[in-house]
């Protein structure tokens, strides 16, 4: 039996300032030729950008479901103003499509009504996964940072419970939200009057250390590690502690060829070895790391550390 019929390929939501135009290409594409089971749309690290894009979200899900995904909605993942309370709310009020809450405002919006828990709230243990599944959660995304011992250990309690249990295996590593908008503070403006400056960074801004060598990328609110993950040399193992979705976060590079290598590698019909290195190709000069997964600094990269 291939590891597909038990594991789900999901797409993350874009964590970038996207063009409307760039989104519906890009979902459009995703819709026609990706192989994932289920993609996740929605704002999740600022409200100021929704207005360019949620308009097209009813069309957007329509086409994805159309071509056989399940489409899950994801909320903020910080709330701090009444809009985001409001947009928040609505959300968890409606029925459909499923709704992943990334926020405690949208877990009290949300009720003990059916809902996933998104990457960033901390379920980091087993009680906690409990506390939720009694709050009405199906599913839940492990934070990035946790290493491969303790997904086991998540992944084993929230199956006890019957939930679905998820993991990054590709993409950015969300590291930290703010009150402050760093991207727009390194262009000398403020939040408020940011004018959209991070629209000019589709995979993020770098950030570099002192002596010049790459560090994080900044995203709005939002801090990320500035290789992406790989985990795909880890999947196997993912799939066998238990880990029932595996998710893909969208990048500045082809996704459609991102998913059908570990598509492949799932199904079995191409190796690790052969999987990453297509996968280092595809992108580029962005490093990739496995350094949480393996209780080590975030981008290291532990090379091939699972295959056999």
């Amino acid at each position: 039996m291939a590891v597909k019929d038990m594991t789900k390929l999901t797409l993350g939501p874009i964590a970038y300032h996207w063009s409307a135009e760039a989104r519906r290409d890009f979902y459009a594409r995703i819709a026609d030729e990706a192989p994932v089971d289920e993609v996740y749309l929605g704002e999740v690290i600022c409200s100021k950008r929704a207005p360019f894009h949620e308009a097209d979200l009813p069309a957007t899900i329509e086409r994805l479901e159309r071509a056989g995904k399940t489409v899950i909605v994801s909320t903020l993942a910080e709330v701090m103003l009444k809009r985001e309370r409001k947009a928040t709310g609505d959300l968890a009020a409606m029925d459909a499509p499923e709704i992943e809450v990334n926020n405690a405002a949208g877990l009290y919006a949300r009720g003990r009504r059916a809902h996933r828990i998104g990457p960033f709230l901390n379920a980091y243990n087993e009680a906690t996964i409990a506390w939720m599944a009694g709050q009405g959660a199906t599913h839940v995304c492990l934070p990035a940072e946790l290493p491969g011992p303790a997904i086991a250990v998540a992944a084993q309690a929230a199956r006890d419970l019957r939930l679905g249990v998820e993991v990054q295996v590709f993409g950015r590593a969300p590291l930290a939200v703010s009150a402050r908008c760093y991207h727009a503070r390194a262009h000398g403006r403020t939040k408020d009057n940011c004018q959209f400056v991070c629209e000019n960074d589709a995979d993020g801004m770098p950030l570099r250390t002192t002596d010049d060598r790459p560090i994080l990328r900044v995203n709005g609110i939002q801090t990320q590690s500035e290789c992406y993950v790989d985990l795909l040399p880890e999947t196997e193992r993912l799939v066998a502690d238990g880990v029932t979705h595996l998710r893909l976060m969208p990048q500045a590079v082809d996704m459609v060829a991102v998913a059908r290598v570990f598509r492949a590698t799932l199904d079995r019909t191409l190796s690790v070895a052969e999987a990453d290195v297509r996968l280092a190709a595809l992108c580029g000069d962005t490093g990739l790391s496995n350094g949480f997964y393996h209780g080590t600094a975030g981008y290291r990269r532990i090379a091939m550390a699972s295959a056999g």
